[in-house]
């Protein structure tokens, strides 16, 4: 052989167990053969291999590949050789029916279904693969789970006794290998027997079973032992047989080779010895972070035997702030290290006024905490962040000669202890707003339904303390406009609570317990009285339209909130909000449609139908009152919302605890318009150009219309619909019987503070309108009635029916007079018939037709007639046409040809 293949050996030739192959001829005889031997005549000596051989290679092949993709997570490429092997194990068939399904293709099913049912669970693992990767786990998952259901059998034998079946494999191959090696040639190459001998044992995949290490590292460690007599003997024979250079060179360097592989199989085999020590010891492993590591000392804080003063302290914080937002920095460390340093100037008695500065920094670090504004404060964080606002106010009580402000330069602050007072650079409302924003969003991204929020929201007693406590301190040391700004503070926590204390002191009702009494007699002024004072100061003084916008829109909601429907209703007439305010930001418009929305209830409470309809009106017909009034986002398409202002929207959101329930306020928006829109129905029954009142409302109505079997109704807005079909008969006690149920009462009324006083108005009201239903469906069958029948027909006071009757005579929606000395109500037999009214309805639309012809013959003809005049501004005016009077029907202006009524008549 030449020098290069003596030298550069590859695995064959290592492999092979022929000793003469390697054995240096005489010196001319080597260089002669070189010399004579070509390309061609070694390309002659092949090696014969069995269909067998071939196939099980192509596997191994295949196996091997699969397993490399499996450990960098390559799901595209374990597909795609997956369908591969089974195409080549299909190809096979034949010879594995004779010999058997060979069990390293057994192993791999199985190891491949174990590592995709990991993979499948890793949630976290899934959301980071690519759309390839991704789609390809799904199939390869689907495939891999199809296909096994073949081999289920020697998978679960596999299972069950890995160790089992990886030796029987073993001793098959070495069995095999040992037959043939005795029919061998003198070193003509290395056979298929060899070859499939070391191949399987000698590459095992690091993901398949780990039972097979200890079997594989005990005939690794005997096979080397073997080789290693056989390569010692070829190069000692070598050695005496020949001085030649090149034999020595070949010999010495197989030898080497042989080795250094042994070398790394006994320190590979020596990790995994370690490896399976510790899984059986129970050692858990330790999750480290990917990446580089950024390795940072933290800073000394002060060298031994320095002289702890001011400067000193106030240099090394400014050491420690300027790590701050650096990339790599531990904001944890840096949160201890300025608490150590607290600790520190505390113990040399350096004085209040560093101490309220490195207060300062410690809470703008735990602010800081969270680079991301999405993101809330972990429950550790928020409880340091109120210790150490506590804190800082403690000392600004205690120590009034400590001077705080944004105006203060950090040149001119003065932080040693002296006669004169200290001044720091600092601003405590602003800490205090960060805080008040953190507690919000730690609501936000809390589940409402979890006791985690409650847990929570206890935590705003504390907040409400704190903003108490920095009001007192603002109110001695502060300016107006910082008054203000934490004034609007206060009233936001306090404008959605009802106060139930003064619900009960105003409705007589006292504690059960006197130690209910006690703590009722002890608490402070009502909200009422509160927010009064608050927001007057704020009228009063507040330079900025925004926080005066917010506090007169928090002092209605308070007044709606609490039934006190004249003071609200004026106050919001009073300040025009309602003409600019689509030129507020989005959360100022939140906070006035939840106003809107608690007004509009407020007034259905107080028997104010119409004034309840109007305020609701604008919300309810838009179709989004749960985006109106940010208790949540509806689906949209990516082309009205992407993912920024969605994420934006998703912080303007209302906490769960401020919400509006929508489901009371659908049920007071129908039934406002049952009320309404029912006899206005009744009234305009054949008017062809009759308003909507309520477009929502009508729509239900058509959704119950349409519906083939109408059962019992069993949603809030079926109890109306159906309420609304009793109420158009005249039938008010079916109407209150849907209206008013236990359903109904659960699921709406009773979520009212006086619900029993709601109940019994919504009864009086549906009786007054029933009245007045049945007399515009029925008026036209009656002569005469007597209003004492009406009083007895719908349980009212004869002074009630006389009432309603009167104003609907004086309103001309009822042609009738009263007989007084009767009590009897005569009717006028004014009303047209259904034929008349028909009637009326063809000769309006025969008139609208005359009128189009007319214009059209005119335009044709270029002359306008007298139809038409024009006026000095180039314009047209129409000389006569028809009026819709003030009665409902319509009037001719001037006599015309095509005219159908005069104008004495009266409305239809």
């Amino acid at each position: 052989m030449s020098r290069f293949f003596a030298t550069g050996s590859d695995s064959e030739s290592e492999e092979s167990s022929s000793a003469e192959e390697i054995t240096p001829k005489a010196t001319g005889t080597a260089f002669n053969k070189n010399l004579l031997l070509s390309d061609d005549e070694e390309d002659t000596k092949r090696v014969v291999r069995s269909a067998k051989d071939k196939r099980f290679e192509e596997l191994t092949n295949l196996i091997k590949t699969i397993r490399n993709a499996m450990k960098i997570r390559d799901m595209a490429k374990c597909l795609e050789e997956f369908e591969q092997l089974c195409r080549a194990f299909l190809k096979s068939k034949a010879i594995v029916d004779k010999e058997g399904v060979p069990p390293f293709y057994i192993r791999l099913l199985a190891d491949l279904e174990d590592y995709l049912n990991q993979l499948w669970e890793d949630k976290e693992g899934k959301k980071k693969m690519n759309k390839n990767n991704a789609k390809a786990l799904s199939s390869l998952r689907q495939k891999i789970r199809k296909y096994n259901r073949d081999f289920e059998t020697e998978i679960a034998n596999y299972k069950e006794n890995p160790e089992q079946s990886a030796e029987e494999e073993e001793e098959k191959e070495e069995a095999e290998s040992g037959s043939y090696s005795e029919s061998e040639d003198d070193g003509e190459g290395v056979t298929a027997k060899s070859f499939m001998k070391k191949k399987p044992a000698a590459e095992p995949a690091p993901e398949a079973s780990k039972f097979l290490k200890g079997a594989a590292d005990d005939e690794s460690e005997s096979d080397d032992d073997d080789d290693d007599e056989i390569w010692g003997s070829d190069s000692t024979d070598s050695g005496s047989e020949s001085e030649d250079n090149e034999g020595n060179a070949a010999s010495l360097a197989l030898a080497f080779l042989k080795k250094l592989r042994r070398s790394k199989r006994k320190e590979r085999a020596e990790e995994e010895a370690e490896e399976e020590g510790l899984e059986q010891e129970g050692g858990e492993w330790e999750k480290v972070k990917g990446g580089v590591p950024l390795v940072k000392e933290k800073p000394k804080m002060f060298a031994k035997g320095t002289e702890i003063n001011i400067p000193v302290v106030v240099k090394k914080l400014n050491e420690i702030l300027q790590a701050r937002g650096k990339k790599g920095t531990d904001r944890a460390a840096q949160i201890e290290l300025l608490h150590a340093l607290a600790a520190i100037s505390e113990e040399n008695n350096l004085g209040q006024g560093i101490m309220v500065k490195i207060k300062f920094n410690i809470i703008a670090s735990l602010y800081d905490y969270n680079p991301n504004l999405a993101t809330f404060m972990k429950p550790d964080m928020w409880k340091k962040c109120l210790d150490c606002i506590d804190e800082l106010l403690d000392i600004l009580f205690e120590n009034s000669n400590i001077f705080i402000g944004e105006n203060i330069a950090e040149d001119s602050e003065s932080l040693a202890v002296s006669d004169q007072p200290f001044r720091v650079r600092g601003c405590i409302l602003t800490l205090v707003e960060r805080m008040d924003e953190e507690f919000t969003k730690i609501m936000q991204n809390t589940d409402p339904h979890s006791q985690e929020y409650v847990d929570n929201l206890k935590d705003e007693g504390r907040v409400c303390n704190i903003i108490d406590r920095l009001l007192q301190y603002l109110e001695n040391k502060g300016s107006t406009e910082e008054v203000c700004r934490v004034y609007l503070r206060r009233i936001m926590h306090t404008y959605y609570k009802f106060d139930y204390k003064t619900h009960r002191r105003c409705m007589g009702i006292q504690g059960e317990s006197k130690s209910e009494q006690d703590q009722e007699e002890s608490e402070g002024e009502d909200s009422a009285i509160i927010m009064d004072r608050l927001c007057k100061f704020i009228y009063a003084k507040d330079r900025t339209d925004r926080i005066r916008t917010c506090a007169i829109l928090c002092h209605i909601y308070h007044h709606a909130l609490h039934s006190r429907w004249y003071q609200a209703r004026d106050l919001m007439l009073m300040s025009h909000l309602q003409d600019n305010i689509q030129h507020a930001d989005p959360p100022v418009q939140i906070l006035y449609n939840r106003t809107m929305v608690q007004l509009g209830i407020c007034a259905f409470r107080q028997g104010m139908i119409k004034d309840a309809h109007n305020a609701l009106l604008d919300i309810q017909s838009s179709g989004r009152a749960k985006e109106l009034l940010g208790q949540g986002l509806l689906m949209r398409n990516m082309q009205e919302r992407n993912a920024e202002q969605e994420k934006i929207e998703k912080r303007r959101q209302v906490p769960f605890h401020m919400h509006i329930n929508l489901e009371l306020l659908e049920c007071v928006y129908l039934v406002s318009a049952m009320l309404l829109e029912i006899p206005y129905m009744a009234a305009h029954e054949f008017d062809a150009r009759r308003r909507m009142i309520s477009k929502q409302f009508h729509h239900q109505l058509r959704v119950g219309e349409r519906q083939p079997l109408l059962g019992p109704p069993e949603s809030m807005r079926e109890h109306v619909v159906a309420a609304s079909k009793a109420m158009k008969m005249g039938d008010w006690r079916t109407c209150h019987s849907f209206i008013i149920n236990e359903k109904m009462n659960s699921k709406v009324w009773d979520l009212f503070p006086e619900a029993q006083r709601v109940r019994e108005m919504l009864v009086r009201k549906i009786q007054e309108e029933s009245l007045r239903t049945y007399l515009f469906t029925y008026s036209s069958v009656y002569d005469s009635i007597s209003m004492e029948t009406l009083a007895e027909m719908f349980q009212l006071e004869l002074p009630t029916v006389h009432s309603i009757i009167s104003k609907m005579i004086i309103n001309e929606e009822l042609m009738a007079s009263l007989d007084q000395p009767t009590q009897t109500v005569v009717m006028h037999r004014t009303e047209p018939t259904s034929l008349q009214n028909m009637a009326l309805q063809l000769a309006e639309k025969l008139g609208g037709l005359v009128e189009n012809n007319e214009r059209v013959f005119d335009l044709k003809q270029g002359v306008y007639g007298s139809y038409f005049n024009r006026d000095q501004k180039g314009g047209y005016q129409q000389k006569q046409g028809y009026q819709r009077d003030q009665k409902g029907g319509y009037q001719q202006k001037q006599g015309y040809r095509g005219g159908y009524r005069s104008q004495n008549q009266s409305s239809y």
